[in-house]
């Protein structure tokens, strides 16, 4: 049986912790910046783990 290919966008968008779960970055972070507060800005550093009702999705993607 031939190797599952992994999806190529879905590898460069979200990463797999140790424990399992699925972290993407967030939007809204790349243009209009001025009118957002500082305090959202730091808040877009931070990656957030993927809602669980597309985890399955995702995983499909990646392969997993």
């Amino acid at each position: 049986m031939p190797k599952q290919k992994t999806n190529s966008a879905a590898k460069k968008r979200f990463k797999i912790t140790g424990s399992g779960r699925i972290l993407r970055r967030h939007a809204m972070q790349s243009h209009n910046l001025e009118k957002k507060s500082a305090k959202r800005h730091r808040a877009f550093r931070r990656d957030q783990a993927v809602d669980e009702t597309d985890v399955r999705e995702v995983k499909r993607l990646l392969g997993r």
